[in-house]
């Protein structure tokens, strides 16, 4: 495979405008370029459609990384999202009066979710958590949650680690600093592990008589024990609270709605974003009757809740998704890569450890895993494939695509592995290597 002329400078011009503009120079952290390769990763695109994604410096990629960061399940500008959310601009996006696409819109997740009776819609995944946070202390007139999983950025999450720094560490990245999170909040959210049922029935007792409701993701690097499942339920039915599962990453990947619907979870309230609008903003917190009639109670409101073209893309995704089986076609793209990891590592003689589930899966090597991931994203852009530690398919993969991303990675970890027996690595990265955590940027 030849690699292509590599160039970069608009990108670094740009990045170097930024972070003078911006804090972090970036909106989102999983976007940074330090999480990559700064000084090599581009950063900015000029063009999506697909798979294929177009830099400022006219550079071609085939995207094999985290696909919109989990947001464009179906692909980059999705010709029917698009023409959803297109008539509907022109029709107008915002009015007075509400769009009749959210009636339209709950109806169908209602359809897909038969356990759910009502819906409110906000735009960001933080953002819902937080609503079905509100509703839930609302409704039980507690404060305390037990949680298991990745949340969000607000306050009621990150307060987790005002008592405990490192309480966080273990449910996405470690380092979360809880800076600007009000000190009265703390013992406010217990953290459990997942599939660790002493754990969970610790934080149960550490809550006490003020506990308002269990929240956690569905599944995250493998799937939930039936014990697990069991005590979480027996647990939310005794103490008579909700049980909030958060499916912004992992719905609408394995089954045509939430995660839970397939792994056994029988939740009060269960969160949506992500994948629900294929790259256009919108979010979803749906749930049973006697748990949400209560958010009625709460000041929970917002003028860009009630645009149109969040809900326009939704519907259009939903639709697309149930009428191609797009789940299917998600697992078959991720095993192949899955496969294709695991065997060009034995091939080459790398040390590797592959998790996640499909279809959002990632590996690290075993050793020295920052600079050598650095290594391989360099050289694969080369290659003309943006590609780090993670992958997460889309329907707009196709299964010849991902033969010349694997064999993108054959020669990358053939030469990553002579590198590394010479102890060579970081001689030969162009840009810094890697970096995990929140560390500031400048």
């Amino acid at each position: 495979m030849e690699t292509i002329i590599f160039n970069n400078k608009k990108s670094k011009e740009l990045q170097e405008k930024a972070v003078k503009l911006i804090p972090g120079m970036t909106q989102l952290l999983s976007k940074r370029p330090d999480r990559y390769s700064r000084g090599v990763w581009p950063t900015y695109f000029k063009e999506a459609h697909g798979i294929e994604v177009v830099d400022l410096d006219d550079n071609h990629y085939l995207d094999f990384s985290i696909g919109g960061i989990g947001a464009t399940v179906l692909g980059y500008a999705d010709s029917d999202v698009n023409k959803a959310v297109i008539d509907v601009i022109n029709e107008g996006s915002a009015s007075t009066l509400n769009p009749p696409e959210e009636v339209t819109l709950a109806e169908k997740l209602i359809e897909l979710h038969p356990w759910a009776d009502m819906i409110r819609f906000s735009r960001g995944g933080g953002e819902a958590m937080s609503i079905a946070v509100r509703i839930v202390r609302t409704a039980t007139r507690k404060d305390k949650i037990v949680f298991c999983g990745y949340h969000g950025w607000c306050d009621w999450y990150l307060a987790a680690n005002l008592g405990k720094k490192e309480a966080l560490d273990d449910h996405w990245i470690a380092g979360l600093n809880p800076n600007g999170v009000p000190k009265g909040l703390t013992g406010t959210v217990i953290p459990f592990r997942y599939n660790n049922v002493a754990d969970f029935k610790n934080a149960i007792r550490e809550a006490g008589d003020d506990l308002a409701g269990i929240i956690m993701e569905p599944i995250r690097n493998y799937e939930p024990t039936q014990e697990f499942i069991d005590i979480i339920h027996s647990i939310a039915k005794e103490k008579k609270v909700p049980l909030v599962i958060d499916e912004v990453s992992a719905g609408f990947r394995i089954c045509n709605g939430g995660a839970h619907l397939k792994l056994g979870f029988e939740p009060d309230i269960a969160v949506f974003s992500k994948a629900l609008g294929n790259g256009y903003p919108i979010s979803a917190v749906i749930g049973k009757k006697w748990i949400m009639e209560h958010a009625q109670e709460a000041f929970i409101t917002s003028t860009n809740w009630t645009e149109r073209v969040g809900n326009a893309a939704a519907i259009a995704m939903i639709d697309k998704f149930v009428k191609n089986d797009v789940s299917k076609h998600l697992l078959r793209i991720s095993t192949l890569v899955w496969q294709g990891w695991n065997n060009l590592a034995k091939k080459h003689g790398l040390e590797i450890e592959i998790g996640g589930f499909k279809p959002m899966i990632h590996f690290s090597f075993k050793d020295n895993h920052f600079v050598n991931i650095a290594y391989f994203t360099q050289e694969m852009l080369k290659r003309g494939f943006l590609a780090g530690s993670g992958f997460y398919s889309m329907y707009a993969h196709q299964e010849n695509q991902v033969e010349s991303y694997l064999k993108a990675v054959d020669e990358v970890f053939k030469k990553l592995s002579e590198l590394i027996r010479e102890g060579a690595v970081e001689k030969h990265l162009e840009g810094k290597p890697a970096q995990a955590g929140f560390g500031r940027i400048n």
